[in-house]
């Protein structure tokens, strides 16, 4: 039988039910199939072995203008959602539309129940996997960053119980990922790949490193792997030296805090820090949650975290703040350091950031008129253009020029066009 067979299987079996006739064409005539011995029986297995939970349906077949036509019955799964071959599926109209990472997370019974996944308790952890060394130094730097009254040498149990990482008497997700000894003996995904790169494509690598342990020294080791990789230029005003990053430390660090802090723990895939000629790449796992949008987090938002327990404990220690600027703090310092605004997108369901790096010399200014000399900082500070925006800056001249100039720096590669139509803009090349 085809995947779309199984596709269809899984899309009705996370909404609604349906039947599905196997021996009926696109125009609705019967066209036969032929059946063997263990045909029925067969195509039952299949259907079990291909479907994550499995699925029974209901098989028969009937006789349509002496041709045989199998008619299987598909009841809607209470345990949802269904997977065919790790994707999921549900029905929209006459088609069997893919489920997104946010759609199935909402299919999940814990999305419906405020179970949070890092609240969640985290069956056979033992208070010996917690490493007390760090859960000790996590106590002093709290105390330092946020005045809190939390004695180090209080016992284990106490100090977890106060920090909320305790449920029914057992560890949490976050209690494992924070302090565990070895996390990833409970969750293989909580690791953070880094790669420089050769080049701007990602095919040949020149270092390569994963990091795996507590979340606390992950964010620390994929940042230095970052400074190990860019460059760190100095210079001499007077009696003081001033050093200067390639990047900006604190963008890269805010970006990476933000992907192990924010990530979908439930997802079989790791964090990636991506360094290339030209940027850096940094990709969490999973989407933006479901009410933010791109343009939403790049303004002053509320903080919705994923995962509340291990945001709660990145504040103690000034990882993070509640308020919902890291993005913000992520595009000003890529701005104070003369860089363009970071590019934030949404790439195979996961939400990316990436630091580019855009050079302007002498020489490209000096091919520049006024006007495309006045786009360039407009560029540089908001990240794209449209033709509006072009006279806006430049109210002088007419839509037909704006287009003439803008073609002309597509044309030195300068910037490109984005989208199409009335929705189309520019953005700088890298």
């Amino acid at each position: 039988m085809s995947n779309a067979l199984y596709t269809a299987i899984s899309a009705f079996s996370n909404k609604n039910g349906g039947s599905i006739f196997v021996g009926i064409n696109n125009n609705n005539q019967a066209v036969g199939i032929s059946l063997g011995k263990n045909t029925l029986e067969n195509l039952a297995n299949n259907i079990q072995r291909n479907t994550d939970p499995s699925i029974f349906p209901t098989i028969k077949v009937v006789q349509e203008k002496g041709k045989n036509i199998i008619i299987i019955k598909i009841e809607e799964n209470e345990e949802k959602p269904v997977f065919f071959r790790d994707k999921s599926f549900i029905r929209v109209g006459k088609t069997n539309q893919r489920l997104s990472s946010s759609e199935i997370r909402r299919m999940v019974p814990d999305g419906h129940s405020g179970v949070y996944w890092d609240e969640k308790i985290c069956e056979n952890a033992l208070i010996e996997d917690i490493d007390i060394e760090k859960l000790k130094w996590f106590l002093k730097e709290s105390n330092n960053e946020r005045n809190r009254d939390l004695d180090p040498e209080l016992p284990i149990k106490e100090v977890l119980n106060k920090l909320d990482l305790i449920k029914d008497n057992k560890l949490t997700n976050a209690a494992i990922l924070l302090f565990g000894k070895d996390p990833q003996r409970f969750f293989r995904q909580a690791e953070v790949q880094c790669a420089r790169f050769k080049g701007t494509n990602p095919i040949d690598f020149a270092d390569r490193k994963v990091f795996s342990g507590n979340i606390i020294d992950q964010r620390d080791k994929a940042t230095d792997f970052v400074k190990d990789h860019i460059k760190l230029e100095t210079t001499i005003i007077g009696t003081e030296r001033i050093d200067k990053w390639e990047y900006p430390i604190e963008a890269i660090r805010e970006a990476i805090t933000n992907c192990i802090c924010h990530r979908d723990y439930k997802l079989n895939s790791n964090i990636q820090v991506r360094i290339f000629n030209d940027r850096i790449g940094i990709w969490g796992c999973g989407p933006l949650p479901d009410h933010l949008t791109i343009k939403e987090i790049e303004k002053p938002h509320n903080s919705h975290p994923r995962n509340p327990l291990i945001a709660k404990r990145f504040f103690d220690i000034k990882f993070i703040e509640h308020w919902g600027t890291g993005i913000e703090r992520i595009i000003q310092s890529c701005l104070d350091a003369g860089l363009p605004k970071p590019l934030f997108e949404i790439k195979s369901g996961d939400f990316v950031v990436t630091l580019k790096k855009y050079k302007i010399t002498d020489e490209i200014l000096k091919e520049l008129n006024r006007r495309q000399k006045k786009a360039i900082d407009y560029l540089l500070e908001k990240g794209s253009i449209t033709n509006k925006e072009y006279r806006t800056i430049n109210p002088e001249i007419s839509r037909r020029t704006a287009l003439n100039d803008l073609r002309k720096m597509v044309d030195k590669k300068l910037i490109s066009l984005e989208g199409s139509g009335s929705s189309s803009y520019y953005i700088l090349v890298y």
